[in-house]
């Protein structure tokens, strides 16, 4: 058993904090600022400097929005229409995955849609960094003591000493997340060049979902037919994934059993 008591402060000047959710976030979008900036580089986008600030710019904006209003609205709407002012409150967590990338999508298609870019090449591009930030976001909220698991008495269990429940011992669900999301990570850069734009995106999306089905069986959510928002949220983006792959990029499926046939063999 572990007891945890971190607080999620990691610099406190007067009224000035820096927390481990905020460094993740600003971490993510420099990374992703990079990727795109070393893609412009090598010649895969065709692209001005402005373009991939705004891109960012534009990442920011929808990541926030859609992840706090999922957040508010599919988990916690109760508790914020007491306390309206603190959905304003983004550094304190509260972040939803679905939402951060539903509004992500939103605001980047629409962008691309205006200045003539490729919104899937851009998206493909960005997936590598998003995944591992959304990796260390799971750290910022296993520190933050947020989105607890089931209670166990596994020998790894946790009591997280400043949550809600302090008390009982219960699965480290945060860490499980980094560790899937990690692997995806690494799954993902292993694949071959896509024949055909979004299919590392969409490929992201599946994974994610797949990951997060399975995992918050073992989360403390409430349930609605036996099964929690996120977990409903996942099976739409799990369908959606899978069709769109299917029909659409059976080349490159094909690619990826011949590119891991041809390393096994060369192994």
């Amino acid at each position: 058993m572990i007891n945890l008591d971190i607080s999620p402060i990691l610099v406190s000047i007067g009224p000035f904090q820096i927390r481990y959710y905020g460094i993740v976030y600003v971490a993510g979008f420099l990374l992703g600022l990079y990727a795109l900036f070393r893609a412009k580089k090598k010649n895969v986008i065709d692209v001005s400097e402005d373009n991939i600030y705004n891109i960012i710019f534009y990442s920011i904006i929808g990541v926030l929005i859609g992840a706090r209003a999922f957040h508010i609205l599919f988990w916690n709407l109760g508790y914020y229409s007491e306390r309206p002012i603190e959905m304003l409150y983004i550094w304190q967590g509260g972040l939803s995955y679905h939402g951060g990338l539903l509004g992500a999508f939103v605001a980047l298609y629409l962008y691309c849609k205006k200045d003539k870019i490729n919104f899937m090449r851009i998206a493909d591009i960005l997936t590598i960094p998003a995944v591992f930030m959304l990796a260390l976001g799971r750290v910022a909220n296993f520190i933050n003591q947020e989105i607890l698991g089931t209670i166990t008495e596994v020998p790894w269990c946790v009591r997280f000493l400043r949550s809600i429940d302090p008390y009982n011992c219960r699965h480290p669900v945060q860490l499980y997340a980094v560790a899937g999301r990690l692997a995806t990570f690494f799954v993902l850069l292993r694949f071959p060049k896509p024949k055909k734009d979004g299919f590392i995106f969409l490929s992201f999306v599946f994974l994610l979902g797949i990951g997060r089905l399975f995992l918050d069986f073992i989360r403390e959510d409430l349930r609605y037919f036996g099964l929690s928002m996120g977990q409903w949220l996942s099976i739409l983006a799990v369908i959606a994934s899978f069709y769109i792959i299917l029909r659409f990029y059976r080349e490159d499926i094909k690619a990826i059993f011949t590119f891991s046939h041809k390393k096994s063999e060369n192994n």
